[in-house]
């Protein structure tokens, strides 16, 4: 396991992890980035009551659930700035297997993309799965490449409804309402987000969005991210690279059911004429999930834009106004993440070998209180083509962790990019998105396994806790709750871990 250490003294150094290196690069006049404040942070007196927040997402609930009313892990990394990881303990010493789904057989379907027709099993790449109490019972809901919405006992793998079909493969992770509404949210590569009614059974769709009903479009019909729900909006964004914000207008009907009366209230393109003409194709879909920081809400596509939107007047009827634009230069799938100071983790692949992805690296720390030189520190990680980053990084004390597309998996000081360890994994490709509480970490890898680590100290480099034999590759990210962690891999199947 090579260890790295890095102490900066300048502007510039290398950082050598096995084979390949890392070059970080930070400003000059670096020191605490200053916090990224509004109006309505203005400071008060002592003796004053602190002033309630007014906006869509508070910051200082980073690394706290989504609310209050639904416990558990409702959303893709669990909350608006997607910082929350559900809750410990994990285990410390060897898990084991629970329970699989399905017990026989495998969820696979046949699917088609830009290279052709092809079997897909499992769920993969951002198919985290939601973990939740409903009724004195505790629901485990994903969505998976069979083609369909499972809805499980999370003690015991049985089915609590029956599977809810889709036209196509479910990639992305699902959404539950936070208000307490019996509603799952889930998109398709059948050209559909839809809005799932969970308070009978079957299971009944009472709404669907689809991926052509916006023009101008670009790219394709899937739906990748997971959306957030709050005061009654949904913000989504989609593979047709447009962003899309939805009034739900919940509700219920004389027998007690939900009901949904959407309306599409605001849409805007991913792109802008400017990325066009730097990357010189249309491949501009938004595959990550959109994060909600204050009163902006922030994303990125696959031509590397990354965007800001100001939602301060939508209550209002004022449409939302782009206040953030940076851009990386390559594909940027990965969802970005939000501090407590409203400070910006955003990874990037290295495909494309552009002049743009050489100068801002493929993981950054953005400052979008100052648009114009946002950059506070990056870190590239060029040793091979394709390399960078596919999995959304965590958060955990003074650290942001990811991993590679090569197999490592970084510990990075939040304040000023210096690099504390890496660990370098056996599997070469690592598209997990790290979960880390109560100081375990937990990664999976493309061998099939999955790994812990002891990450209490931050000072110190991890030390190995424990690694378990899963099967498949493990491009989902784990859902934690009490304990019990749950991950589907690219075998087939889902899984119930614990001690």
């Amino acid at each position: 396991m090579p260890v790295n250490r890095l102490a900066l003294s300048g502007a510039l150094a290398i950082v050598v992890a096995g084979t390949a290196s890392v070059v970080l690069w930070r400003r000059s006049h670096e020191g605490t980035p200053p916090q990224f404040q509004t109006a309505s942070e203005a400071p008060v007196a002592a003796s004053s009551a602190p002033p309630s927040f007014t906006g869509w997402s508070d910051p200082a609930k980073v690394g706290k659930p989504y609310g209050e009313k639904v416990p558990g892990l409702l959303t893709f990394r669990g909350n608006p700035t997607r910082t929350y990881y559900g809750t410990g303990p994990l285990p410390r010493s060897q898990p084991s297997e629970k329970w699989k789904f399905p017990r026989t057989g495998s969820m696979c379907s046949t699917s088609v993309d830009e290279k052709g027709p092809s079997q897909w099993c499992g769920s993969g790449w951002t198919g985290q799965p939601a973990v939740f109490e409903r009724e004195g019972r505790t629901w485990v809901v994903f969505g998976a490449y069979d083609r369909k919405v499972h809805f499980l006992d999370a003690g015991t793998g049985e089915q609590i409804l029956p599977d809810f079909p889709t036209g196509d493969i479910i990639k992305g992770s699902v959404t539950v309402d936070p208000d307490g509404y019996p509603i799952v949210y889930t998109g398709s590569r059948d050209n559909y987000y839809r809005a799932i009614a969970i308070d009978r059974n079957p299971p009944v769709e009472l709404w669907k969005l689809s991926a052509d009903a916006v023009k101008p479009t670009k790219w394709n019909n899937d739906w990748d991210g997971s959306g957030l729900v709050i005061d009654d909006y949904l913000f989504e964004g989609g593979e047709n690279s447009q962003f899309h914000i939805v009034k739900l207008n919940r509700g219920y009907d004389a027998n007690g059911k939900v009901t949904l009366a959407p309306r599409l209230v605001f849409n805007t393109p991913g792109w802008d004429d400017q990325l066009l003409k730097d990357i010189g194709h249309g491949n501009v879909s938004i595959e990550n999930s959109v994060a909600i920081v204050r009163d902006v809400v922030y994303f990125a596509n696959s031509g590397g834009l990354v965007q800001g939107w100001d939602l301060s007047g939508l209550k209002q009827g004022r449409a939302p106004t782009r206040v953030f634009r940076f851009w990386t230069g390559d594909d940027t799938d990965a969802t970005i993440v939000a501090d407590e100071q409203g400070m910006l983790y955003v990874g990037s692949e290295y495909e494309k070998q552009s002049a743009r992805s050489k100068e801002v690296g493929q993981m950054m720390k953005l400052d979008p209180s100052k648009p114009d030189n946002p950059l506070v520190w990056k870190l590239d990680d060029r040793p091979r083509v394709p390399a960078g980053i596919w999995g959304t990084p965590a958060l955990y004390k003074d650290l942001v962790i990811f991993d590679t597309t090569g197999g490592d998996v970084h510990g990075i000081d939040r304040a000023t990019g210096t690099v504390r360890w890496t660990l370098r994994l056996p599997s070469g490709q690592v598209w997990q998105s790290p979960v880390v509480i109560d100081g375990v970490l937990v990664i999976g890898d493309c061998l099939g396994d999955l790994r812990a680590y002891d990450v209490s100290d931050t000072a110190k480099p991890p030390g190995p806790l424990w690694t378990l034999k899963v099967g498949g590759c493990i491009e989902s990210t784990p859902a934690v709750w009490k304990g019990r962690m749950y991950v589907g891999t690219r075998a087939g199947a889902f899984h119930a871990i614990a001690a």
